[in-house]
């Protein structure tokens, strides 16, 4: 059992990070293109290079505070399931409706989200 859910886990995770790449790509790019300051092409150039170059020269200071702040006894694979679940159908309707949003705080929530219920009763699963 943990092991099949491991593996949706796991290809959730891919499914998430492709709608991850066309939600956030469209907040990101969408303007400079529209406006045709950049072609398609030169503003997901431009953005791969920034998005590496902050990566390079910031801290991964988010990553950080959560790692620390986080009841290591409260990740299971249901909470996981869960969020990633809550994270993908709040990504897709806020990309079908034009509403901009952050696939990386969606994600977050989504798991802040899943563990409220699982403290309650975790065991049912």
């Amino acid at each position: 059992m943990n092991f099949t859910l491991l593996i949706l886990i796991i290809t959730l995770a891919f499914l998430f990070d492709f709608i991850n790449g066309f939600h956030d790509a469209a907040n990101s790019i969408a303007t400079i293109v529209s406006t045709k300051v950049l072609t398609p092409l030169q503003a997901v150039l431009w953005a791969a290079f920034f998005n590496f170059l902050a990566y390079a020269i910031f801290e991964l200071k988010i990553a950080d505070t959560i790692a620390k702040v986080v009841d290591t006894d409260a990740i299971t694979l249901q909470v996981i399931l869960a969020g990633i679940i809550a994270a993908i159908i709040w990504n897709l309707l806020t990309w079908y409706l034009g509403i901009p949003s952050s696939s990386s705080h969606t994600l977050v929530g989504g798991f802040a989200g899943a563990d409220c219920p699982c403290r309650l009763e975790c065991s049912s699963f």
